[in-house]
């Protein structure tokens, strides 16, 4: 028997684009928060929901380990869990469901029910812990064990007669490296492994060296960890890559905080202390163009196993950045880019179409530095308005019929732009297009100056040239048309 069951409601199964990806991660968040239950003397157990089928697959689990308490967690590091996928929402209704049928007193901490508790706790959810919720869940767990009043514990909302008690929050934790490493025993990682080679890709565990960010995007919401930023040391994050690399194997990681390296001197340092360790590795991290372009960063990350960063570009459009409350220009973007890959490092860009005011010269912009840059990958998305946020604010009352994204290859406009979710979803299918041509011209170049550095999947972006002129071209004139009867 267990005295806590804690679990989460990302399915990636539910979620057809990222499933197809075939790169899941465990749920980092949610082994975090059990490893701190367990540090302090509770019997805890981890019910991994990423690779099921059906939310009813818990019944059993629950019904063997009988705990007292089931905590639903959500991992904060996956970036999907702040846009609040209504499948994902389902799933963890019906769990929380079927808990309840069991007895369970049922906890909740996550994005959704930090932005909906009300829908959280509508759904039988006994107590939700706003934001970050390690010490706010010992706290609470604690005083149900010794049967103490719960109503004053920071950080909670539960329902009473009178209606929903919201508490204050809970300040976070200051200093990360208190926490123990995450409980990655309590989860199998060999069907992670089995996916990540059944995709041809080099097996990656998900590393998180930071939490929050200062930084004010204001279509960027913070519902775990707030716009302040605290880090755990080198040397903490060092001690938990050597973990990893000796009892799983593992030496690529997705750092996934939100600005990785932000602290002065923290790369280097983790520089350094990779080095005295004697561990080589490669990671991909998130940044922004104006961190990358500080002192000797670039240098810094190149040299400790930088494999790739994905910046936030967002629009080659300044005057989109600055409504975005970016503080990032598109001169940095370029200049980022170059230096980058100067030192061999790929280069990933975050776009967004669709923000309030947006223009087709701003579009124009945005293909154009794509098309000049030609980045190694490239995401394409919509703005989604989140709770919370000061765009969220300016669009709420356009949410009315569809307020969340379905799964993350939704692309709604769920306010009303510029242009319809139509003319939007064959723009990111269009760009795309024009992305691979100019990745194809690309390589052609190289192919003319050094045939022999071309490689296969090279040679198959020139073969399919034949494919993308053509297609773009059409996707191009059906834009136009709808542009001009704004369909």
């Amino acid at each position: 028997m267990l005295d806590v069951v804690f679990s989460h409601s990302y399915y990636y199964k539910f979620d057809p684009k990222q499933w197809s990806n075939k790169t899941p991660y465990p749920p980092l968040g949610t082994l975090y928060a059990a490893s701190y239950l367990r540090e302090n003397n509770y019997k805890v157990g981890v019910f991994d929901a990423n690779l099921l089928d059906n939310p009813i697959e818990i019944k059993p689990y629950l019904e063997a380990q009988k705990p007292k308490i089931f905590v639903l967690y959500d991992d904060g590091f996956n970036y999907l869990t702040k846009m609040c996928l209504t499948t994902m929402r389902e799933a963890a209704f019906e769990m929380i469901k079927i808990a309840k049928k069991l007895n369970c007193t049922v906890v909740v901490c996550s994005s959704d029910s930090t932005d909906h508790y009300e829908k959280y706790l509508n759904a039988g959810a006994d107590f939700v812990i706003q934001g970050e919720g390690e010490i706010a869940l010992k706290v609470l767990i604690d005083a149900l064990k010794n049967k103490d009043e719960t109503s004053d514990i920071k950080g909670l909302i539960f329902k009473k007669e009178d209606g929903i008690i919201k508490n204050p929050k809970r300040p976070v934790l200051r200093n990360l490296d208190e926490l123990p490493l995450p409980a990655w025993d309590l989860i199998d990682i060999e069907p992670y492994k089995q996916i990540w080679a059944s995709g041809g890709n080099e097996f990656t565990l998900n590393i998180a060296t930071t939490r929050g960010c200062p930084f004010k995007c204001n279509w960027c919401a913070k519902p775990i960890y707030g716009n302040r930023y605290n880090s755990h040391s080198p040397e903490y994050i060092t001690k938990h890559i050597k973990y990893l690399s000796e009892t799983y194997g593992v030496n690529r990681f997705w750092m996934c905080d939100d600005i990785f390296g932000l602290k002065p001197n923290w790369v280097q340092n983790f520089n350094k202390a990779l080095k005295k360790e004697q561990l080589s590795i490669s990671y991909y991290i998130q940044s922004r163009v104006d961190l990358l372009l500080k002192e000797d960063t670039i240098d810094a990350l190149a040299e400790s196993g930088l494999e790739e960063v994905w910046v936030g570009a967002e629009s080659g459009s300044q005057k989109i950045l600055d409504a975005m409350d970016k503080d990032t220009t598109v001169e940095q973007i370029y200049k980022a880019t170059r230096l980058l890959k100067e030192k061999f490092v790929r280069v990933a860009f975050f776009i967004q179409f669709g923000y309030l005011n947006e223009t087709k010269e701003d579009i124009a912009k945005t293909v154009a530095m794509i098309k000049a840059l030609v980045p190694d990958n490239l995401g394409v998305s919509v703005s989604y308005p989140l709770p919370g946020t000061k765009f969220y604010d300016k669009v709420k009352d356009d949410l009315k019929l569809k307020a969340n994204w379905t799964d993350s290859d939704d692309l709604a406009m769920l306010f009303k732009g510029t242009y319809s979710s139509k003319f939007y979803k064959k723009l990111q299918r269009y760009v795309h297009k024009e992305y691979r041509k100019s990745q194809a011209f690309q390589n052609i170049k190289m192919l003319f100056k050094n045939p022999l550095k071309v490689s296969q999947q090279q040679w198959r972006s020139m073969l399919l040239l034949g494919y993308y002129v053509p297609s773009a071209f059409l996707d191009k004139l059906q834009l136009k048309t709808m542009e001009q009867t704004n369909a």
